[in-house]
Parts: structure tokens; C-alpha cells; sequence
């Protein structure tokens, strides 16, 4: 199993990033998968979810409104769209698989860095 984000960076308060998560060695339709990020000496937060189809979708209130979750099944590929980023959405945002079920897989992360 490998799961690989990219797309992370430094942005102005106010802009926009879209993460991405490429998944491999795994039948990637068949689970649903998460993002989670985590901020300099907090704990991991959840930050969205998605099903295996992507036809459910959850999201943090602190995100909601703003991020958009979702994946392409023939390319194993997941993302996140985030807008109207806030300075508190600084963090290392990871994916994962499977985030309830007993095969829980987290990626490395990617840095986002909201500042002016």
C-alpha cells in the first residue's frame, strides 16, 4: 500500500490549494478514504471523509463550506480542494484509507502554509 500527497505549499490568506493523494498497490475503488492534517504541536485532526463510490461525503465544521472532497477511481487518485484558506489551516495534511476499518493506511502528508 502507498499513498502519496502532493499539492501542499505556502498561500496568502484568502487563496486556494488543491492536495492530491495518489493510492497504489490497492484496490483503490473499494475503500473509502479520508483526509486528516495536523498542525505544529496539536494532534491529528479529521478533516473530511469520502466513500468508496464518492457518493457520500463528510466534512470538519471548520472546514466546511470551504474544502471539497473527492477522487477519481480510474486514475486511484484522491483529492482535496481547499479555498478561502485561514492562517489555523496551517498543517501537515495526510490521506488515508479505510479510516474506520481494520486496514488503515495513513500517507506521509504534505505541508500547507497560510500566510501573508
Amino acid at each position: 500500500v502507498q499513498l502519496v500527497e502532493s499539492g501542499g505549499g505556502l498561500v496568502q490568506p484568502g487563496g486556494s490549494l488543491r492536495l492530491s493523494c495518489a493510492a497504489s498497490g490497492f484496490s483503490f475503488s473499494v475503500y473509502p478514504m479520508s483526509w486528516v492534517r495536523q498542525a505544529p504541536g496539536k494532534g491529528v485532526e479529521w478533516v473530511s471523509y469520502i466513500s468508496s463510490g464518492g457518493g457520500s461525503t463528510s466534512y470538519a465544521e471548520s472546514v466546511k463550506g470551504r474544502f471539497t472532497i473527492s477522487r477519481d477511481n480510474a486514475k486511484n487518485t484522491l483529492y482535496l480542494q481547499m479555498n478561502s484558506l485561514k492562517p489555523e489551516d496551517t498543517a501537515v495534511y495526510a490521506c488515508v484509507k479505510d479510516p474506520y476499518g481494520s486496514s488503515r493506511t495513513r500517507g506521509q502528508g504534505t505541508q500547507v502554509t497560510v500566510s501573508s
